[in-house]
């Protein structure tokens, strides 16, 4: 990271870091505020932790440190005759959150105890729950504030409109209701959906959609309802969200609509490294900013969407297209890659870890190195090797092979790679252990579908959980006896070179009335001696069969170079001006939906939807505080409005040493009429303790590791 970059960064961590410490004192405030008001001594309010670096007290001034020892010098007499306050006003070393201090009052000791009229133990039960609620109060209070703030600017954000949808995922699968009463031939959500309704419930921006998705019960569906253009009236689909392998959140498998403005990075480098990218596929000239605005030759309304339809029907052929700013125009001429079967199976028996491997009809291609990353462990390794050997696998499919460097939590791994030369033909190089950094080794993942037609095994597919259920049915070309490592050389006795020709090979074949096709396979180098050449019958079953038919282009050039489709929610009059009404309704809309989804989150967990990895502690919050930041003022109060309604919330559970746990105490207190006993109180602190330490150390754990990642 340059030093301008590094410096933005730690501006924007400094304003977060203020920013939570002013959530926390606002929090401590509503504490101080209701202790004044039921006339309980107030010892000291502080801004930080740590000793005192200045101080006010009324009567004395301020001071630099503590104003206590000349307080406690002094008589009481001389006290109430100089009219000093018993309250000091601390700012200390540590400007991160805050605390009050009352009278005979003390979270970790339950014993502590003051006998004076004005301490916290002779002040009537209800009253002290009054106090104790002030805190969490005063967060609600803040949060709808900022989002009334936030909603008179105006907040920048996605709108509720589908854009990509992933093959095979849950809003690619489902059915609209009366799908062919409404002559709707395609299934599944389309690029420009836009969602109106969510179980009745209308989306502001997209992220209510994936946050829907991701505190839905396991099993359940959600009813969505989708304005598409040239359908008269909503569609509805009941879509159940399934774990996503990449994120193991709930999910429809469902993105943001992309804008036809490709992405414009604030980082030179990372503009670059878009540019590089542009010019890999075919776009030389293209620039980071510019907008897509032919495809083919006409107009591209839509984008990039335009040019994923014009792949999707183009036989192969280069798509056309022109991109254009004030600067000028780049055109360029993609070439579509081949579109594989998606197979979608379980890991495990017990049908939690959820696998998605592209293969063709079981014919599945060997992983390799796409691109190498910044955090690439070995300089050895080069764009476009493809793994021979990794681990205990030989020429491992992509599923199976990042699967096994992420495999008990090693720190090295045994790589042998097949490295193409630019002349043909290539050589094996073993690179011997190559290091393993948090499950990674610094590569974005491919395959060679579309470089060769090295095939890997097809992986073995557990069996089902029950015994009498079926095992699940593999795909035709998985049960061909072909080593690992071998290469298709022909199809039906027409050459191929890629996995596209072999799917050509197949289409054809199908189209003559024919189930089966002939292959032949060079075998895999053994001992160094010459590969040897054998012909093996593919017979096609008839899901696979229908599957193949299925099948299209890909347009390598995805939505994810393309800044995503912009919106602003805001609360305006007719005229254009702030309806402040307007705003107030919809941050109150905002934090109570905020708070459903904290309290959601914690039943989630207990259902095994939402898992504690998922949780964020003070540096995964921070981390992503610093990202919200750099978006804008706007967003920063967002978040800050966010986290002050999740403190509430936190703090207000019902468990010892937070606020929910000492109102539960004093709830007893006014019902019984006798406090709950000291000796109970320790123990509840001490669990309570060692509870909140626990989640405090596992959440810390895994924001260190993602961010090291």
């Amino acid at each position: 990271m340059n030093l301008g970059g590094a410096l933005s960064t730690f501006l924007d961590l400094l304003t977060v870091m203020l920013g939570f410490t002013a959530i926390i004192v606002v929090h401590e405030l509503g504490h101080f505020l209701a202790a004044r008001w039921a006339g309980i001594r107030v010892l000291a309010f502080a801004v930080g932790f740590g000793p005192a670096l200045v101080s006010w007290r009324k009567g004395l001034g301020f001071r630099r440190g503590s104003s206590d020892r000349e307080y406690h010098g002094l008589s009481r007499a001389e006290r109430a005759e100089r009219n000093i306050s018993p309250t000091e006003y601390r700012w200390n070393l540590l400007p991160l959150g805050g605390y009050v201090k009352m009278l005979g009052q003390d979270d970790a000791d339950p014993s502590a105890r003051s006998a004076e009229p004005d301490g916290y133990q002779s002040c009537v039960p209800w009253k002290r729950m009054i106090v104790i609620s002030a805190g969490v109060v005063m967060n609600v209070i803040l949060a709808a504030a900022l989002f009334v703030i936030v909603f008179s600017a105006g907040l920048r954000t996605e709108p509720p409109r589908i854009g990509e949808v992933l093959p095979d995922s849950p809003a690619a699968l489902a059915v609209a209701e009366a799908a062919e009463s409404l002559d709707l031939r395609a299934a599944g959500l389309q690029p420009g959906d836009l969602v109106v309704a969510i179980d009745g419930e209308a989306p502001a921006s997209f992220k209510d959609i994936a946050i829907a998705a991701a505190m839905t019960a396991r099993g359940r569906s959600l009813a969505i309802d989708v304005e598409r253009p040239g359908v008269d009236g909503p569609l509805r689909f009941n879509i159940a969200p399934r774990t996503d392998p990449s994120t193991r959140m709930m999910s429809i498998g469902a993105f943001p609509l992309a804008s036809n403005a490709l992405l414009l990075p604030k980082s030179p480098a990372d503009r670059a490294a878009v540019e590089a990218r542009l010019a890999a596929l075919g776009i030389p000239g293209a620039r980071a900013g510019m907008r897509l605005t032919e495809v083919n030759g006409a107009p591209a309304p839509r984008g990039v969407y335009d040019a994923i339809d014009a792949a999707r029907r183009s036989g192969g052929s280069p798509v056309q297209v022109t991109f254009a700013d004030a600067q000028g125009q780049a055109r360029g001429s993609i070439r579509p890659t081949v579109e594989l079967s998606t197979v979608q199976f379980f890991r495990d028996r017990e049908r939690t870890s959820r696998v998605a491997l592209e293969t063709l009809a079981g014919l599945t291609p060997v992983m390799r190195i796409e691109r190498l990353a910044d955090n690439v462990s070995d300089p050895r390794l080069r764009p476009g090797d493809v793994f021979a050997v990794l681990g205990d696998l030989e020429w491992p499919n992509i599923a199976e092979g990042m699967a096994e460097i992420r495999r008990n939590g090693r720190t090295s791994i045994g790589v042998v790679v097949w490295r193409p030369a630019d002349a043909g033909g290539g050589e094996l190089i073993d690179l011997g252990q190559v290091p393993v950094r948090d499950g990674v080794i610094g590569f974005g993942a491919g395959t060679t579908a579309s470089t060769d037609t090295r095939l890997a095994r097809f992986p073995r597919l557990p069996r089902a959980p029950r015994a009498d259920e079926p095992p699940p049915e593999p795909p035709s070309g998985a049960a061909l006896p072909i080593a690992p490592g071998s290469r298709v050389l022909a199809a039906d006795g027409a050459p191929v070179s890629t996995f596209a020709d072999i799917r050509h090979a197949v289409l054809t074949a199908l189209q003559r009335g024919s189930s089966t096709v002939e292959l032949t396979v060079e075998e895999p180098l053994q001992n160094g001696r010459p590969p040897a050449t054998g012909r093996y019958t593919w017979t096609l079953s008839a899901a696979d069969r229908e599957s193949l038919g299925r099948l299209t282009w890909i347009c390598p050039l995805g939505p994810e170079l393309f800044e995503p489709e912009q919106t602003i929610l805001r609360a305006a009059t007719a005229s254009g001006g702030i309806d402040v009404v307007g705003a107030l309704r919809m941050g109150l809309h905002e934090t109570h939906a905020v708070m459903v989804q904290t309290y959601l989150t914690f039943a989630r967990l207990f259902q095994g939807t939402v898992r504690v990895e998922h949780l964020k502690g003070p540096v995964g919050i921070a981390h992503i505080g610093t990202i919200i930041a750099d978006r804008g003022v706007v967003w920063l109060l967002f978040f800050m409005a966010v986290v002050s309604v999740n403190l509430a919330v936190i703090n207000f559970l019902p468990l010892p040493i937070v606020d929910g746990g000492h109102f539960l105490f004093l709830l007893w207190e006014q019902a019984t009429g006798r406090p709950v006993s000291v000796a109970v109180q320790n123990v509840a602190t001490l669990a309570g303790l060692a509870l909140i330490g626990t989640v405090f150390l596992f959440v810390t754990y895994n924001d260190l590791v993602n961010l090291v990642r």
